[in-house]
């Protein structure tokens, strides 16, 4: 039938190109993986949102931040609270995994995971893989002899504390008394094991694994800087040291090379990868409102840096936002209720801090903010947590 085309002989429609083109790229450029970010100053309900595509998740990971966020997941009618661990950590066929973007606090870590598994946790250490290059938040004694009227509640476990989280409290107290105003951070020691990262003097995973007694000798000399600057600190260098040799053997097994492992996962059988986000775009390093921010990058770039991906592997980014707005701690809030309404959203929405405790400052939701958080994510969806 010269000159004639069937019916059904159809040329391609720019539909069928499309698909085309995307089945090329996933090939060529492996899987993607959906982000979930906060949009606000964190408590947006990201943990709940999280727990709801977890379901289906090959793959959970935590990219930036430490023990000082804090996700509430709600399963079966019991309330379980992460701060290290990934949300997705109750789907129990799923791997997770905490990046080199994360700073690991190890007994923190355990201590999750211990009151998790009295609410229904199971098999935590069989699930998580955790990165070699992710840096350590260093363990210390506690003790009085502080001469800064430090103000700190006092531990439920003297296990937990550490030496980063001590002069995180030291840090915070000189700022109220060098400026009259302090940060408001958490005093898990995030910011100065991020500034410990920064300055080329912090310890990572791979170094406690490897030569015990090299890793020794740089924690020493990190105690030493730490206690230089702070000389009423003081730190039982030794007993720390076989704490942590304790806990490398805990957690050998858990250890990857994540550059390798998140390859793999991205390159080999398809998998879908969900990426959780702490804390919030507006408490970024960068991009939030500095000084009151965290440490770490919370925003879209930081999944890059944290989980060591390349951009092409980044698919949906769904920016969770809440009704109104919350910040815990000190800082700029434009549309802060300080009165009778602020006061009936702090109770209505049981507004108390996952990791502090501490009462949330709460206002009407501030469009002009999500604006922004959306210039810097990219978010190709919003979704209500709470």
């Amino acid at each position: 039938m010269s000159g004639t085309r069937a019916s059904n002989d159809r040329p391609p429609a720019a539909g069928g190109v499309k698909r085309g083109r995307l089945q090329h790229e996933a090939a060529t450029t492996g899987s993607r993986v959906t982000v979930v970010l906060g949009a606000q100053w964190g408590d947006e309900g990201k943990g709940k949102v999280v727990d709801l595509l977890a379901t289906d998740a090959d793959i959970i990971s935590r990219f930036q931040g430490g023990n000082n966020a804090g996700h509430t997941v709600v399963v079966d009618g019991k309330e379980y609270d992460f701060h290290l661990l990934p949300s997705g950590i109750i789907n129990t066929k799923a791997m997770s995994f905490i990046g080199n973007g994360v700073v690991v606090h190890l007994p923190g870590l355990f201590e999750e995971a211990e009151k998790n598994e009295k609410k229904g946790l199971k098999d935590w250490e069989k699930r998580l893989i955790l990165s070699d290059r992710a840096h350590l938040v260093h363990p210390r004694r506690p003790c009085n002899r502080l001469s800064l009227p430090l103000v700190v509640p006092p531990p439920a476990r003297p296990a937990v504390f550490d030496f980063h989280q001590a002069v995180d409290g030291l840090q915070e107290v000189q700022r109220q008394a060098q400026e009259g105003k302090n940060i408001g951070t958490t005093r898990k020691g995030i910011g100065p094991a991020y500034s410990s990262k920064a300055a080329r003097t912090g310890l990572r995973i791979c170094d406690l694994l490897s030569d015990f007694d090299e890793f020794s000798t740089r924690f020493k000399n990190l105690a030493h800087q730490h206690q230089s600057m702070f000389p009423t600190l003081e730190i039982d260098v030794e007993g720390q040291l076989k704490r942590l040799k304790g806990f490398a053997e805990r957690i050998r097994p858990m250890v990857r090379d994540g550059v390798y492992f998140m390859y793999e996962a991205l390159h080999g059988a398809p998998k879908k990868i969900l990426v959780e986000g702490a804390n919030a775009a507006l408490l970024d390093i960068d991009f939030g409102t500095y000084p009151f921010v965290t440490s770490s990058n919370c925003t879209v770039g930081g999944v890059c840096t944290g989980l060591g991906i390349p951009p092409q592997n980044i698919g949906e980014v769904y920016g969770v936002v809440k009704a109104y707005t919350t910040r815990v701690g000190i800082g700029a809030f434009p549309t802060e209720q300080i009165n009778e309404i602020g006061d009936l959203l702090q109770s209505r929405g049981h507004e108390w801090g996952v990791t502090t405790g501490r009462k949330r400052r709460c206002g009407w939701l501030d469009l002009m903010t999500l604006r922004y958080a959306h210039m810097v994510n990219g978010f190709t969806a919003v979704t209500l947590g709470s």
